[in-house]
Order: structure tokens, then sequence, then C-alpha cells
């Protein structure tokens, strides 16, 4: 039987990152794993079933942008390469200065490709984002046309465009829609917790735009095994892929098959929290276009100080990474619509969880409970 791959996690201690890791530790895929992080593991709110899976000798304390620190972080005990590289880093933060995002994503990114290249590493799989493409109803195919709409995108397609210029690199790139699940902290975690300040308050949850706005889901859960399945069939000579038709660089859509819109999460927010949901309006929209930055801060104001009483009520102190607090960046009237076809099609990929559900929904809540960070 041939060794199982050696694999390094950059950006290990981030929300995809660690949940690669548990499925690589839970299911003995590697021979052996290294978790770099900038963050100790001890100040990353991980749950405790990631403990073993991400700290310990595992891990590694490094900043994978700082080319000094490669050779650490590249460089193993019996003088092998690492046979995949995942990177999971760059700053997920929205509304950062440019200059931060091009330090911590695209530098982040091309410092690795690069080393990734001079070692030969057998595949190189590079996270970005489904904001790259130009926001359209029907959902986008990885050949579509390109438009980032959030800064974050911005910076990731740049990293995609300079890695594939990088002589020997085995690139592959991955495009994600909104990914959720247990211990989740953006996106799909800021509606929750709005939800809970309305529940709290009263008083109906109404969301800007249209009920039909796109807004593309995927589970962690189907994340990690997508990751692992396509690091696999690129090292294993990439079958069925064909250059001339779909590109040089593999490039790959892992969104669910729920077409998830605005409507769809509202319907199920609503059953959870038994709150009424609805939509502004034409008339408020219009006006929210227009004074986006106003609009935002009125939201966060009327839920910032609700949240905090719900938090201390509930006795918690340390609220972990969970917030109302709403991102303007996030709240624009653009379609997140994607096509995950090539992934069955080519790699041979099944969704696990195909659609968001109440279940699913309320499976992340109850992480929350348990982590003692939901009141």
């Amino acid at each position: 039987m041939a060794e199982k791959p050696a694999v390094l996690i950059v950006g290990g201690l981030g929300y995809i990152g660690r949940f690669l890791a548990l499925h690589i530790h839970k299911n003995d895929l590697a021979s052996e794993v290294r978790i770099v992080d900038k963050v100790l593991p001890q100040l990353a709110w991980l749950a405790p079933e990631f403990e073993e899976a991400c700290a310990g000798s595992k891990f590694m304390q490094a900043d994978a942008s700082r080319e000094q620190a490669l050779a650490r972080i590249f460089d193993r005990a019996d003088g092998k390469q690492w046979d995949y590289v995942f990177n999971c880093g760059g700053e997920t933060r929205y509304s950062q200065e440019d200059e931060v995002y091009k330090l911590r994503t695209l530098d982040l990114s091309l410092a690795l490709g690069r080393e990734a290249a001079k070692r030969g590493v057998k595949a190189f799989v590079e996270l970005s984002t489904g904001m790259v493409y130009k926001p359209d109803s029907s959902p986008s195919k990885e050949q579509d046309k390109l438009k980032p709409w959030s800064k974050i995108a911005v910076y990731k397609l740049q990293a995609e465009e300079e890695l594939a210029k990088i002589e020997g690199l085995n690139l592959v790139i991955v495009r994600l829609a909104h990914v959720y699940g247990p211990y989740a902290s953006q996106w799909v975690a800021t509606a929750l917790c709005m939800a809970r300040v309305y529940k709290a308050l009263e008083s109906e949850m109404k969301w800007l735009w249209t009920k039909d706005l796109r807004t593309n889901t995927v589970h962690i859960d189907d994340v990690t095994r997508a990751l692992w399945a396509i690091a696999g069939w690129y090292a294993g000579g990439r079958p069925k892929w064909d250059d001339k038709a779909m590109g040089k660089v593999p490039t790959f859509n892992i969104v669910d098959k729920g077409v998830t819109t605005q409507g769809a999460m509202a319907e199920v927010i609503g059953q959870i929290f038994g709150i009424e949901t609805g939509f502004q309006g034409q008339l408020i929209s219009t006006f929210a276009k227009l004074n986006l930055d106003s609009v935002v801060d009125d939201v966060n104001d009327e839920l910032l100080g609700p949240w905090a009483d719900l938090l201390a009520e509930a006795g918690i102190t340390r609220p972990g990474p969970l917030t109302p607090f709403m991102e303007k960046e996030l709240l624009k009237d653009t379609d997140l619509s994607m096509d995950g076809s090539r992934l069955e099609e080519v790699v041979g990929f099944q969704y696990g969880k195909p659609k968001i559900s109440r279940e699913l929904v309320e499976d992340v809540i109850e992480s929350y409970k348990k982590m003692k960070w939901w009141p």
C-alpha cells in the first residue's frame, strides 16, 4: 500500500483549517500533519474535539507571509517534502485597509506558492471565494466572468492569478460559497445573533433587498471532504481534466445544491426562533443602496446594546467570536450564486448535506450553547 500523504495546513486554526485537520485526524488519512497558524491554539476558541487534531506536536506557530519563516514551516524532520499543502490562511475580516489584505492574503499565498513550487509539492490547494464572480442570478461556473465584489475577493483573485504564473507549481483553486456549520462565526452566525436579539425585542426581523437574493451556502463537512478529494484527485494525475476546454489551472466551486436565497434563510430562522421575518420593500432598499453606511450603522446601533444585555443576563463573560455586528461589505445587493457541478462530474464528489435546513442550523446553535457562547 502506498504511504499516506504528508499534509501541511497553513491557517490551520481558522474555521476551515481546523475542520480539515479534524477530518484528516478522525479518518487517519495522513502520515504526518502540520498545522501552522500565527494564533496560538489557546486563543483560537477551539472546541474540545479539535484539541488532538490541532494542538500539541502537530501545531507550529508561525507567520507564513514572512519569507524567513518558510524554511521552518516547510522543513520536515525526515528531510522529505510535504505531499499536500492547503492554504487556508489569509485575512477573513471585512472592511480592513488594502494594505492588510495585500500582506495577509496576497503576499501569504505567493510566499507559500513559490516555496511549494521550489520543493515539488504534489498538490497546492488555494482557497478562494465565490465573491470573485460577476454577480448574476444564474449560477456562476468556474469559467464565467470575474468581477470581485468584496475586498477579500479582490485580493483572493489577484492571488489566484499570480499563483497561476509560478513555474512548476501544482496548483488547484477552490472557490467557496458561504461556509456554515458548528462553531461558525461568520455570515450564518451573524444572522442567528440578529435573530436572537429580535426575538428578545419581540420585533420582526426585516431583511434588505428581496427574498430572491442568492446567498449560496455549503456545509463545513462537505468543504473538508471536498478539499481532501480534490488534493487526492490532483496528486493522482487529474483524471477527466481537459486543459484546452477547462483551462490550465484546475478550478472548482464548492457550493451545495440548495440554491440558498435570503428567503430560504429567513424561513429557516423564522421557524427556529418563532419570529416574524420579512423584507424591507423597494423604497427602503433603494434608500439603503444610496445610504448603506448610515443604514448599517443604525442596524448595528440597534442590535449591539441588546446583544450585550442578553450576554450579561446569561452570565456569559467570555462571549466567544459571535456578534450581531453587520458588515456592510456583506450587505450589498449582490448575488452569491454558484454552480458546483464540475466538482461532481470531474472529481466524482457527492455532497452529504446538499441543502441548508432547519436541523443543520439548529446544530449550529447547539454548538454555540456547548461552548457557552449563546445567550
